[in-house]
């Protein structure tokens, strides 16, 4: 179907005529001035003035302006991608407001490089490098709590757990015999017990290089279940097939993954021979029954459960869906799963209360698809309003469709109705988008963001190597407008929009805080106070050096320890007054970290330079924060 046979006119809501439609609104605006001065003797009613004042009230809670000493509506979670953080972003301004380090190594706080992260990077700290996708926040009963944001490394095969109220990496979990972790989402109700993803690219399961590395009937991909909490493994699934992304329902009672692989092809063409790949869907009661059984098996030397969820398993059933499907998304009133065709036009809508049946073997597993509307080309993501429309991502077309959900139903029952209301063109590539709230049941059908994997020729040119674009979308009307372009850096995968009222950050650290315990703990050893204490700890060729620091002097000007001998600097910030973060900077030796109020943070190195070596303050802090500094004089 044509978009002129559909009545869309897909230039109808670009930047430019946004920009027009601001002008003809100042003009408006100056004419209604001169009337308010009395130039037209007509007055105005006040029928009129309630009117005028409305419409006013409605453009005006959906403005990107956000004026100075105001602050944003919406916090949004963006990941990094390849450069392996999270960004904290402000919506709708779409100002950066702080970047997480998380998989990467960070020089301006130092993660990566102190001990405390160090410890939270565990088996894979000697990893320098991450590429970060889906972020997504712990939930209560389908709605963000605000406690934890999770994220994946498809890079690295980890999944690590950001601390909402310190906005900190406090965990992190390389997942056992699977390669290339992708699609993460988190429990939705009655709360967040699991997170789940999924292990992308098929391994043999004995994966030692000995035998059967180019035997591919012996390769699996696992489904990962998390425990949120302790962030170790539950228990893993086998499925038949490769996985792509997943979500969960609003009962706790399922999963589902799609799976762009069923082919088992190791090269493009094999991948994409079948007209139909599958949606796996678990059963988490059955996957519980199993393990509490003992029904599993265990590999490569861990003590992970490994369930068998390939096809004919009572844990899972396999839908058939049309082609290559990538983005898998759960509509905000429960009903359904949407698995988006990437190599289809179109979408297959799951209804989710018919997978009981589906289980129970009374329908077969396609019954449970009730419309495949036709979209455009390359269909991805799709995310949702609170007025039953649904919002698709078609990467080959370069647009958001949009859609309603329950006419695209009754048109496959063969009602003549015209399900898609709008497409508007963005630049270009879209691949994920979301709603504000829109993956719980608060969404709340104000705002859209298409994360677009190119820019071409939307900003300055900036050599062979260009931002990408994340584009702001008003979705609050009856039309989606695209009010703002915000280039992004490497790569801003995936995002979710979080109401700043689910947040309560800390202002400053609390004194006994888990982050830096097991620092604190080595002070006991050691008999140091760090809150009031300066002091130098021998032990050997390892030497600890406790130091406080308020604005603008450490406690410590001056230590000395010996060439070759490992140092461990740990400072502690007493200012209490938000914003006074200090740093702990040691001159030629690679070593840099941030301390926060209230917080303790420990950095060890190995003084391979004799003579005088200068440390100094690298986050300003004060009016003499130059003169914040002191000497470690390394006998040689």
């Amino acid at each position: 179907m044509s978009k002129e046979e559909l009545g869309l006119d897909n230039n109808a809501n670009n930047s430019n005529d946004v920009k027009l439609e601001d002008e003809s609104r100042r003009k408006f605006f100056g004419k209604s001035a001169i009337i308010g001065a009395g130039v037209v003797a007509a007055p105005m009613t006040a029928a009129m003035f309630a009117s005028s004042a409305k419409a006013k009230a409605k453009e005006a809670a959906n403005s990107i302006t956000v004026h100075p000493g105001e602050l944003d509506e919406y916090y949004g979670f963006w990941s990094g991608g390849h450069s392996g953080e999270v960004r904290i972003m402000g919506l709708p301004s779409m100002r950066e407001l702080m970047r997480i380090p998380v998989f990467n190594i960070d020089a301006a706080t130092g993660w990566g490089l102190t001990d405390e992260s160090k410890r939270i990077k565990g088996d894979s700290a000697h990893l320098l490098a991450g590429d970060s996708h889906h972020p997504h926040m712990s939930m209560t009963d389908g709605r963000y709590n605000g406690k934890y944001v999770f994220i994946n490394d498809k890079a690295n095969s980890r999944v690590a757990r950001i601390r909402c109220d310190i906005m900190k990496c406090d965990k992190m979990i390389t997942v056992p015999n699977v390669q290339a972790v992708h699609g993460l989402r988190v429990q939705k109700a009655p709360y967040t017990k699991y997170v789940v993803c999924n292990g992308e690219f098929e391994i043999p399961m004995k994966n030692d290089g000995k035998d059967g590395m180019r035997d591919v009937s012996t390769y699996r991909s696992l489904y990962n279940v998390i425990n949120a909490e302790t962030m170790e493994m539950a228990f893993q699934v086998m499925v038949d097939g490769n996985l792509d992304n997943t979500d969960a329902d609003f009962d706790g009672k399922y999963f589902a993954s799609t799976c762009y692989n069923s082919e088992m092809g190791m090269n493009l063409g094999d991948m994409i021979s079948s007209e139909r790949d599958h949606v796996v869907i678990f059963s988490l009661a059955a996957c519980e029954a199993a393990l509490k059984a003992g029904k599993f098996k265990t590999y490569n030397g861990n003590d992970v459960p490994v369930l068998d969820g390939r096809k004919g398993s009572a844990l899972t059933r396999y839908i058939p869906v049309p082609k290559s499907p990538h983005g898998l998304n759960t509509s905000p009133d429960g009903k359904y799963f949407v698995a988006n065709g990437k190599l289809s036009p179109t979408v297959s809508i799951i209804a989710i209360d018919k997978l009981d049946d589906v289980f129970s073997d009374k329908i077969k597993p396609r019954d449970a698809i009730v419309a495949e509307p036709e979209l455009g080309l390359g269909p991805l993501h799709t995310a949702f309003d609170n007025r039953g429309n649904a919002y698709t991502t078609l990467f080959l077309d370069s647009q958001i469709a949009k859609w309603n959900v329950q006419d695209a139903i009754d048109a496959h029952n063969g009602k003549k109705v015209n399900y898609l209301r709008q497409k508007l063109d963005v630049h270009y590539q879209p691949g994920h988008n979301h709603t504000s709230q829109g993956e719980t049941r608060d969404t709340d059908g104000k705002w859209l963001i298409a994360l677009c994997k190119f820019s071409k020729d939307r900003f300055l040119p900036t050599g062979p190597l260009k931002p990408e674009n994340d584009q702001l979308i008003d979705i609050s009307g009856d039309e989606m407008k695209l009010v703002h372009d915000g280039p992004a850096f490497a790569e801003p995968h995936d995002c979710i929009i979080v109401h700043r009222s689910k947040l309560k950050p800390f202002k400053v650290w609390p004194r006994d805080d888990l982050f830096f315990a097991e620092t604190h703990a080595q002070a006991k050893k050691d008999g140091v106070d760090v809150y009031t204490q300066n002091k130098v700890i021998r032990d050997g060729k390892k030497v600890r050096v406790y130091m406080t620091s308020v604005a603008p002097t450490y406690g410590m000007s001056e230590f000395t320890v010996k060439l070759g001998d490992e140092v461990t600097v740990i400072v502690t910030n007493l200012d209490m007054v938000e914003d006074v973060t200090h740093g702990f900077c040691m001159t030629n030796h690679g070593v840099q970290m941030e301390v926060a109020p209230q917080a303790t943070a420990s950095i060890t190195f190995t003084a391979n330079k004799p003579g005088v070596q200068w440390y100094y303050c690298n986050w300003f802090c004060h009016a003499l924060h130059m003169e914040m500094r002191g000497r470690m004089f390394v006998e040689a």
